[in-house]
């Protein structure tokens, strides 16, 4: 997929996930294969109002390029200025939130409440691609609902208004996360537009990428949820759709080695105290179809410091044994 001066390999991206997709877990999915991530979403009024949280969530390191930034909001003279501010961090490219269902973004209009104003977010985005000297790119759904699914209008509205390529999460904004995906209209979108269409929605093994790319034509296939406690699954993918091979799911030691490697780098760029609150909700992902697991649970909701997670790691290592 070219993408401005930048060619990414048809293998899998890291979707933008709030909460989850910090630099801690971006790095590892690249080592281990994401050829592009995005980065969590950030508020375009927390970044133009001066918010130090929001602006750090920007933050983009070598280890993790090629990678963008994305940003959320429903002002297009707020949206220029904030990826105007996104490029003191360097990113290959500007991408545009709106596909998120959470109420508290869709509620107060921005995420896929734009997708219900087509012709606003046309003009957010033309104001984005003008302000910026990068690739801008926009993630949407289907639609708001069964009843509306625009997603075809949409994206040729996106790409008039200068959108270099087009992130398609096949469920309505009604859905949430809920199945079906409806890889169709990924496909409708592929063949409306000229710019490249990545293809998002419950792509949780090599056999759905490469069933993703098949069945919608797509540039790329982006993962979510699945790479939670799995970095693997995009190396997974690069193989199967290179040769057909298809790896082995992680050892449990393999898993707890990669925990205790993510809370390091939790710990070491958000403190202790924050990085190991992160790590409770990612040593729930990890185990998770492990034996034990759901006794583990608890624990893994109580861990506090990195000598509680190597007494549990080596708990769980036991009782897989």
């Amino acid at each position: 997929m070219k993408l401005g001066s930048l060619e990414l390999p048809k293998t899998a991206a890291l979707a933008p996930m709030a909460g989850v997709a910090d630099r801690a877990m971006r790095e590892l999915c690249r080592e281990m294969g994401a050829c592009w991530e995005v980065c969590e979403m950030t508020s375009s009024k927390g970044l133009t109002c001066g918010s130090r949280k929001t602006a750090e969530l920007l933050e983009i390191t070598e280890k993790e390029r090629p990678a963008a930034v994305q940003i959320f909001g429903s002002e297009p003279e707020v949206m220029a200025e904030a990826a105007q501010m996104a490029m003191e961090f360097h990113p290959d490219a500007i991408d545009i939130n709106f596909g998120c269902p959470a109420p508290k973004i869709a509620g107060s209009g921005g995420g896929s409440a734009l997708m219900r104003d087509p012709e606003l977010a046309g003009r957010i985005v033309r104001a984005v691609a003008d302000a910026v000297p990068v690739p801008v790119t926009v993630k949407f759904r289907a639609g708001w609902d069964e009843e509306n699914r625009n997603a075809v209008e949409f994206a040729r509205i996106c790409e008039a208004n200068g959108a270099a390529a087009l992130t398609v999460h096949g469920r309505t904004r009604m859905q949430m996360y809920a199945p079906p995906v409806d890889r169709g209209i990924i496909r409708q979108v592929v063949e409306a537009v000229s710019v490249p269409v990545i293809g998002n929605g419950d792509v949780d093994s090599p056999e759905a990428a490469k069933q993703m790319y098949d069945e919608t034509g797509c540039a790329l296939v982006m993962v979510g949820r699945a790479a939670l406690g799995n970095p693997w699954i995009f190396r997974r993918i690069e193989r199967y759709l290179r040769d057909g091979t298809l790896l082995p799911e992680p050892t449990p030691e393999e898993r707890m080695e990669m925990l205790l490697r993510h809370s390091r780098l939790l710990c070491a760029y958000k403190g202790t105290y924050i990085g190991m609150r992160e790590t409770r909700k990612h040593a729930a992902w990890y185990i998770k179809g492990m034996p034990g697991a759901a006794s583990f649970r608890r624990e893994c909701g109580e861990l506090s410091t990195p000598e509680d997670l190597g007494r549990l790691a080596e708990e769980v290592l036991t009782g897989a044994r």
